[in-house]
């Protein structure tokens, strides 16, 4: 009899061991495909049972935390939805994330392992911490002055501090406000189909993932390398440009929206944006330096990222004469992103020196303390300082005599230019009006601000310097905020 109980002892064990073991297959082994199964709501659950960090523009933050009473607890809450959303993104139960709530999900959300004082002891409770917070490094004037500026329109408006990269402001029209997405039921689903069947395409970012043919933005590139490489010497020397001017190998004439363009001098060409003297010039200097220029000033980058990922601008490699001499015009296959336009403004206002932009500041924890700061951005030479003044004198001239008068701000000195770009089937689109520009006050060092605006939707005529008339009011109003404040 004993031994049958001993038998029966040493069974009940054996089936205790088998059930500790598979309860920690289940519980350790396993647990990762149970989290990531869709039947599962306890990840969701505790992902917003607590209130998500915040979003923090000048001082203020722009989101917030509304509590439902639900099982899904927290909903997410936007002030100022439409004005922010190219920054913030959303975050729905929906939909999930974007833009800064998707990059910085870690520590919003409190799963960052930083966040955690005893990371291990997280791991075998599963408890999750506090969301921190995610401090940016938008100018709350510039953002208001370039959101209230395309008010109506559709295009967008990216400004940078030259010496450092920061993000200054991000804009994007038309907006939508990201606070209908943000919880699980009917309404959030009405808004998401209303949206994505938007033919304006509200949610669409197109100061960072929509690319334009630059126009004649792009002749700041080309005067770039055609003095960098020495094809030019003397900017007011006459250029022996015909106009019209022959594409090479081609029948086809390139005419100008300026009179006077024959034989112009390189300054007078850029004031006036001649096209024929920059595409004659671009041929002049070659594919391989005008490449070189166009890569050094972030073209062609495909892994810019500021945290969240921004479109590649792209300068073809590829090219014969003719389309070479398109391209150096910032037509045919060229293209770029307000940003990258706004960062070719800032490397001419930084002397020539290049850094990449970014749009967080730091991150802090939930009581304040610093999480992780953005730091000193590296620095790359893309043209020589030398270059650099010239540019910025032939820019200056473009706000005092040429296309780029509305830029104007008094007692600043302001650089711009102006840019129309042609598109759509025969060029029969309704051309892009772009304008770039930077400021500095009176007193200042060295510029505050660089700024790039294109309008898809402007009055423009089809001269080149369209884009003085109804983009270049908007980087005032931007570039004004920004010198205006301490």
């Amino acid at each position: 009899m004993t031994r049958h109980i001993r038998h029966a002892q040493y069974f009940c064990a054996l089936l205790l061991v088998a059930l500790l073991v598979n309860a920690a297959r289940v519980q350790v082994v396993q647990a990762p495909s149970y989290d990531r199964n869709p039947a599962n709501r306890r990840p969701d659950i505790a992902r917003y049972e607590q209130p998500r960090g915040d979003i923090w523009v000048g001082g203020r933050p722009v989101t917030g935390s509304r509590d439902t009473r639900e099982h899904l607890r927290y909903e997410r809450t936007y002030t100022d939805g439409p004005m922010y959303a190219p920054v913030t993104g959303f975050a729905s139960q929906l939909y999930g994330t974007t833009l800064l709530e998707s990059s910085e999900d870690g520590v919003l959300s409190g799963a960052d392992p930083m966040l955690a004082p005893f990371p291990l002891w997280n791991d075998f409770t599963r408890a999750r911490n506090a969301g921190g917070d995610v401090v940016t490094t938008l100018h709350p004037a510039a953002q208001e002055a370039a959101y209230r500026g395309l008010s109506g329109h559709k295009g967008a408006v990216a400004a940078l501090e030259p010496s450092t990269g920061r993000i200054l402001a991000l804009v994007s029209a038309p907006s939508y406000d990201p606070q209908p997405l943000s919880g699980n039921g009917s309404a959030a689903a009405r808004a998401w189909r209303r949206l994505t069947a938007d033919k304006d395409k509200p949610m669409l970012n197109r100061a960072v993932r929509q690319t334009y043919p630059p126009g004649s933005t792009f002749k700041v590139v080309t005067a770039a390398a055609a003095l960098d490489s020495g094809v030019v010497t003397d900017l007011d020397a006459p250029t022996d440009s015909p106009a019209p001017y022959r594409l090479p190998g081609t029948r086809t004439r390139l005419t100008n929206s300026s009179k006077g363009c024959a034989d112009a001098s390189v300054r007078e060409a850029f004031t006036f944006s001649c096209n024929t003297v920059f595409a004659k010039l671009g041929v002049e200097v070659g594919a391989a330096d005008m490449t070189a220029s166009a890569q050094a000033l972030g073209f062609n980058n495909g892994e810019l990222r500021i945290p969240f990922p921004v479109a590649r601008s792209t300068f073809d490699t590829t090219l014969d004469e003719a389309q070479l001499a398109l391209s150096s015009i910032g037509q045919y296959n060229t293209r770029a992103t307000p940003l990258q336009m706004a960062m070719v403004a800032a490397a001419v206002a930084n002397g020539g020196q290049v850094r990449d932009p970014y749009l967080v500041e730091r991150t802090t924890r939930p009581g304040g303390s610093t999480l992780a700061a953005a730091g000193s951005r590296p620095i790359r030479q893309a043209m020589y300082p030398s270059t650099a003044g010239l540019l910025r004198a032939m820019m200056r001239d473009v706000v005092e005599y040429g296309g780029g008068r509305k830029a104007a701000i008094r007692g600043a000195q302001v650089g711009g230019k102006t840019g129309t770009a042609q598109h759509g089937l025969g060029n029969s689109g309704i051309p892009y009006a772009w304008f770039i520009s930077w400021a500095q006050g009176e007193g200042d060092l060295v510029p505050r601000v660089a700024v790039a605006v294109v309008m898809e939707d402007a009055e423009a005529k089809r001269g080149d310097i369209s884009g003085g008339g109804d983009a270049a009011p908007i980087a005032r109003a931007v570039m004004e905020a920004v010198l205006k404040s301490p």
